[in-house]
C-alpha cells in the first residue's frame, strides 16, 4: 500500500533563458563574432578565428553549465517520513514526528537532531512564506494521523 502524502510539492526554478532563446543568443553572438573574424582573416591574421571561437565556446559552456545546475526538488510529507529528493535521489529523510521547519531569509530549513537541509531556495520570499506554512501544516497533519492511527 502506498503512503498517503500530506504534501507532495515539486519546486522547479524558473529558467531565465529557454532553449529557443539560447539558440537565438548564440546565433546572434556567432553572427557578430564573424564580422571582425572576416575582416582580420582578410588582412591575413588567421589566428583570430580560433581565439574568437574559444570566446563563443566559453559563452556556450557557461550557459550549458547554468542550465544543468537548474534542477527540481521534491518535498514529500507522509505520516512516517519527510523526504527531500533532488534529481531523483533522496537527500533528506527524517521521521515526521521529530522534524522541525525553520523559516529563513533565503531558504526553508528542515531540521532534526542537529542535521539540517535547505529547501525552496528557488522560491520568492512570498512563495517561500506560503510554502513554509504549507510544509509546517503538512507535518502537523502527518504527526496527528500517525498518533491517531487513522
Amino acid at each position: 500500500m502506498s503512503p498517503v502524502y500530506y504534501l507532495d510539492a515539486e519546486i522547479t526554478p524558473a529558467r531565465s533563458l529557454s532553449r529557443r532563446g539560447l539558440n537565438i543568443v548564440m546565433g546572434v553572438t556567432i553572427a557578430f563574432a564573424l564580422i571582425p573574424v572576416t575582416a582580420f582573416m582578410a588582412m591575413g591574421a588567421h589566428l583570430v578565428l580560433p581565439f574568437v571561437g574559444l570566446d563563443v565556446f566559453g559563452l556556450w559552456l557557461a550557459f550549458h553549465i547554468m542550465n544543468r545546475r537548474v534542477s527540481a526538488e521534491r518535498v514529500r510529507v507522509s505520516s512516517d517520513v519527510v523526504e527531500v529528493l533532488r534529481a531523483g535521489k533522496t537527500v533528506w529523510s527524517s521521521a515526521t514526528a521529530f522534524t522541525r521547519v525553520e523559516p529563513g531569509e533565503t531558504a526553508v530549513r528542515l531540521a532534526m537532531s542537529g542535521r539540517r537541509v535547505a529547501v525552496a531556495r528557488a522560491l520568492s520570499p512570498g512563495e517561500r512564506r506560503d510554502f513554509t506554512h504549507a510544509l509546517d501544516e503538512a507535518i502537523r497533519r502527518g504527526r496527528s494521523e500517525r498518533y491517531v492511527g487513522a
